[in-house]
């Protein structure tokens, strides 16, 4: 009854078989071997709403199987619309893959996916459309793990955490034993390397980079050298005491003296030195690495670009012009056991029990107490300035006045940030004025002097656009780290705040009119606000 053409159309002879209806036609057809092709009914029903004298009627058509890949705007995801067969040709693998390939995918296919797709040509009605997922791309794995510096050898700091052991179980805290030291081509640091991370793609095999983890450049201080074989190993270049530093070390020749009082002289020194007794009155030690001190410092001065460590405690008094007597100033940290009517001046203050009536300034930490949890006491004197301050007990029963400043140097970046303004304006202003001379020099009529005249108006032009770009960045850093100081600015109290402690936290000032139990005061909405602990 039908016929199969050469271009896949199915024909039905109509005068030959006069088909009584529409209906008919399709149901001869599903009984038919053409019953999965595409039914044309427009014609079929056009056929018996006209009267036309064709002898043959295109009642189906073949159609092979098509896959249509569409990438992700991202080109992430590589999917695939499979329109099924209808009496033609199924989709084979090889001929979906060059699908693949001609929509561009080069990475993530899986041959899984695709075959599960074509399955789906025995298990679907003819002409139905199938969608499934035929390659993904992969987002890159940024590094997790930072690069992590480990030392080969034991510092002074180390050594001075290991008080000698007595026979009677008791611990000598003047003896910390045998000075730890290097000879020259020890192995002091040993850099282990950020994990690099793994790569992503698209599926058009377009590479995402990963992030590495956080890398630390091994730093070489005074008396070492990065290895000539191994850039991650620090190594020393001299004999002498390995010292800490960030990113790094240092090896310190050092100086070593029981007392320095009016016997000895004071002591300055390039390197570390270390005080096995105590400092008397008067006395000065200034040095170019660290100071150690295994007793007391009274009204004395020291001064280090390293560190000072003070194994019991600075004891000063004032004298008649309000100063006081006992200074202690340091480039890296000052750590101490207790401290009373001194000027300390660190990067970090550390007091392991108690300061009274001095007179501190830290970059950035004045915790008084242990570590884990400090409890130690401050009262008395002022805090100049420190970007977080952590004590047990502020202030005293008697209410004295105590003055604590926090985020002090935001009045130094807010000058430099007034400055920067004031400069960016006198740039801009020169700017104007070369952009008028420019047009006037436009204005000269004669070719080399105009040349030669916007040749020179260009390079000076040049000088003050970079000059503009510089200060526009020296802004933003230093607005960037005002937001951070302030921030980051806190008092924390660990068991008792008393009255009579004025806190200023940059502009903003708190004064404390009664005992408050544990809390935290920080700037919040431009107001210093006092929060409790809840546990």
């Amino acid at each position: 009854m039908f016929k199969l053409a050469h271009n896949g159309n199915v024909l039905l002879d109509v005068h030959e078989n006069s088909p009584p209806s529409a209906a008919f036609i399709i149901e001869a057809l599903e009984k038919s071997p053409f019953c999965e092709c595409r039914v044309d009914h427009e014609a079929i029903n056009k056929f018996f709403k006209s009267d036309s004298n064709e002898r043959m009627l295109v009642v189906a058509s073949k159609h092979d199987a098509s896959l249509v890949v569409t990438l992700s705007d991202d080109k992430m995801l590589a999917t695939g619309e499979l329109t099924l067969a209808e009496g033609g040709k199924v989709m084979t693998l090889d001929e979906a893959k060059k699908e693949l390939i001609r929509a561009g995918v080069a990475r993530g296919y899986k041959q899984a996916f695709l075959e599960q797709l074509l399955q789906q040509q025995f298990e679907l009605p003819a002409g139905e459309v199938a969608k499934g997922v035929l390659a993904k791309g992969r987002l890159p794995i940024d590094g997790r793990q930072p690069s992590k510096l480990v030392s080969q050898v034991e510092t002074l700091k180390d050594r001075l955490k290991k008080p000698k052991l007595r026979e009677d179980g008791t611990v000598d805290m003047r003896d910390f034993g045998k000075l730890a030291s290097v000879e020259p081509g020890v192995l002091l640091i040993k850099q282990i390397p950020a994990t690099p991370g793994k790569e992503g793609f698209t599926v058009t095999g377009d590479v995402l980079p990963a992030k590495p983890g956080e890398s630390n450049t091994l730093v070489a201080g005074e008396g070492t050298e990065i290895s000539k074989n191994n850039p991650l190993e620090l190594i020393s270049a001299i004999a002498g005491v390995p010292v800490d530093i960030a990113n790094g070390m240092r090896v310190d020749d050092i100086f070593t003296i029981a007392d320095v009082n009016v016997k000895t002289g004071h002591v300055d020194f390039e390197g570390s030195v270390i005080v096995t007794h105590n400092v008397e009155p008067g006395m000065r030690i200034n040095a170019k690495g660290d100071i150690t001190v295994m007793g007391t410092v009274e009204s004395g001065h020291l001064s280090a670009a390293g560190d000072i460590t003070i194994k019991q405690g600075v004891i000063g008094h004032q004298l008649e012009d309000k100063k006081l007597s006992c200074n202690i100033i340091s480039q890296g940290d000052i750590h101490l056991s207790h401290g009373q009517y001194s000027y300390l001046e660190a990067n970090n203050i550390l007091i392991d029990r108690q300061a009274s009536h001095c007179v501190m300034k830290a970059t950035k930490l004045l915790q008084v107490g242990q570590e884990d949890n400090p409890q130690g006491k401050l009262f008395g004197g002022e805090i100049l300035d420190a970007q977080i301050v952590i004590a047990g007990e502020i202030g005293n029963e008697s209410g004295a006045k105590m003055v604590i400043n926090l985020a002090a140097s935001g009045a130094d970046v807010t000058a430099q940030t007034d400055q920067c303004f004031k400069d960016l304006a006198q740039t801009d202003s020169q700017l104007d004025t070369l952009q008028a001379a420019i047009e006037k020099a436009d204005l000269v009529k004669d070719a080399e002097k105009k040349k030669t005249l916007l040749a020179k108006i260009g390079a000076t032009q040049m000088h003050y656009c970079e000059q503009a770009e510089m200060l526009e960045k020296k802004l933003s850093s230093l607005e960037h780290h005002l937001h951070d100081l302030l921030e980051d600015a806190q008092l924390v109290v660990n068991k008792t705040l008393h009255s009579g402690v004025e806190i200023h936290i940059f502009e903003k000032v708190l004064r404390t009119n009664r005992k408050y139990p544990p809390c935290k005061v920080k700037l919040e909405e431009n107001k210093v606000e006092v929060e409790f602990k809840t546990s």
